[in-house]
Parts: C-alpha cells; sequence; structure tokens
C-alpha cells in the first residue's frame, strides 16, 4: 500500500471531533492517490520537502515548501507526490477557524510550520483542556492570518477542456500549436481559445505557461537541474526557461527556490 493509501487507512478524519489534528508521511517514490475523495474537515497540505500536487475538479495547485494548499471541506480532491516528499496534513474542523471557502494557496510562516510538525507528533485524541488544545487554537488563528498566493493550474469539468489539460499534464513538453491542439480536439481554434478563455480567463498561451510553471517548480523541488527542466519543458535554450519563469514568478529559478 502506498504511504497516502496507508496514512489515509490509518485515519478516520472524519471521526475525529478534535477542532484539528495533524497527520505526517514521506513517500519513497512517486505516490498518487487513486481516486478522489472527499472529507468533512478541511485539509492545509503541507510539504517540508518534495513537491505535491493537489486535483481538485476547477484544476491542479502546487505546493511548494514555503506555502500550503488549503482545501475545504467536502470538496473532492486528489493528492500526487513526488519520491522524497514529507507531507503533512492539517486538517481543520469546518466551524473551527475563519478560512477561505475556496481551495487557495496560503503562505506559511516559519512558526505556524513547526506548530503543525509539533501536533502531528502528539495523540489525535487530546482532551479539550489539555496544552495540545491550547496550541490548536493559536495555530488556527495563525492559519486565519496567512497570505493567500497562487500557484494554479485552473481547469473546468468541460470534457474537452479536462481532456486537453490531461494530455498536457502528461507531456508538458509538448509544442504543438492551439490550432493543432484544435484539430487533434475536433474543433476551431477559435473555439478552444474562446473556450480556454472563458472556463479558465486566460488565453491558451497563458494557460499552457502556467501549467508549465507548476510542473517545472515541481521537477525542481524534486532536485532536478534547471537544464534538464528546460529540455524536458520542450524549451530550445535554459535562457529563454529562466526569462519565462522569471516573468512569471518575479525570480530566476534558483533565487526562487532559495527563498523556500
Amino acid at each position: 500500500m502506498s504511504a497516502l493509501a496507508t496514512m489515509r487507512a490509518n485515519n478516520d478524519l472524519d471521526a475525529m471531533p478534535q477542532p484539528a489534528v495533524a497527520l505526517r508521511t514521506h513517500t519513497e517514490s512517486d505516490d498518487r492517490d487513486p481516486a478522489m475523495h472527499r472529507h468533512r474537515k478541511g485539509q492545509l497540505v503541507v510539504a517540508l520537502r518534495g513537491s505535491v500536487i493537489c486535483e481538485v475538479p476547477t484544476g491542479y495547485w502546487m505546493v511548494p515548501p514555503q506555502c500550503g494548499v488549503w482545501i475545504p471541506g467536502c470538496v473532492k480532491h486528489s493528492m500526487r507526490a513526488a519520491a522524497g516528499t514529507e507531507l503533512y496534513l492539517l486538517c481543520v474542523e469546518p466551524s473551527a477557524a475563519a478560512l477561505p471557502a475556496e481551495c487557495c494557496t496560503l503562505a506559511i510562516s516559519p512558526m505556524l510550520r513547526e506548530m503543525i510538525v509539533h501536533l502531528a507528533a502528539q495523540p489525535q485524541d487530546y482532551a479539550t483542556d489539555s496544552g495540545t488544545a491550547r496550541l490548536v487554537a493559536v495555530l488556527l488563528e495563525e492559519l486565519a492570518r496567512m497570505q493567500v498566493e497562487q500557484l494554479y493550474f485552473p481547469i473546468s469539468e468541460h470534457p474537452k477542456l479536462r481532456k486537453l489539460a490531461n494530455a498536457l499534464l502528461r507531456a508538458p513538453s509538448d509544442r504543438r500549436t492551439a490550432q493543432e491542439w484544435a484539430a487533434w480536439l475536433a474543433m476551431s481554434e477559435r473555439t478552444l481559445s474562446r473556450l480556454v478563455l472563458s472556463e479558465t480567463g486566460m488565453t491558451f498561451g497563458r494557460w499552457r505557461q502556467q501549467l508549465q510553471i507548476i510542473v517545472a517548480l515541481r521537477w525542481l523541488y524534486a532536485g532536478t537541474q534547471v537544464q534538464r527542466v528546460a529540455e524536458d519543458l520542450g524549451y530550445e535554450s535554459v535562457s529563454a526557461f529562466i526569462t519565462m519563469f522569471k516573468k512569471a514568478l518575479g525570480a530566476t529559478p534558483s533565487k526562487y527556490l532559495a527563498t523556500a
């Protein structure tokens, strides 16, 4: 059984009455949930090392080490983690904190990160008047103050857009034009462009670039060299990839990773 499956099998999240509990797992190899699922509790997905991509019906969210992805309660989701990922889940009762009603990326302060790590080492059935309960109260108060950020590849439940998104995720180096992708989907280029814009709020080119950023970050956090990432994403040169990355995220790959 995979690390993600074992973690879920050993913990019935919705049966725990505590306002928040934390779980930890480590993936020895690439791992993923077999299917989408949901819980009453919301989940903050935090990766101390490695990388995780969370899939929800409306898109893919990247979990970099300095951030966490918030998935509200009852939202269908699945996760895929790279080999060597140290993963924490902070599972929160819906009424326990004023957290966003939509999926989002939250900045995680060093103090908050250490509190989550500490909570994961404590018994889950802590009493309401215990030190752990007091820690949880402070943790949730701090979490509600964290800044919302975006490392997100939007999709939709439109079958053709999801088919295209899955194809791009399987082969992010595929450099087919919008016209060629449209022919593959049996529609006109104009129809595809309108569909992507109406469903995601992005042009086709910006939308595909956003996916490449998500994939690039996943590979970079897993230790892949910048040159290899540029090649595997189909860029003609490393400098072209670095220029795209800096324009999108405000820093070169090396400087961006140094802040993690």
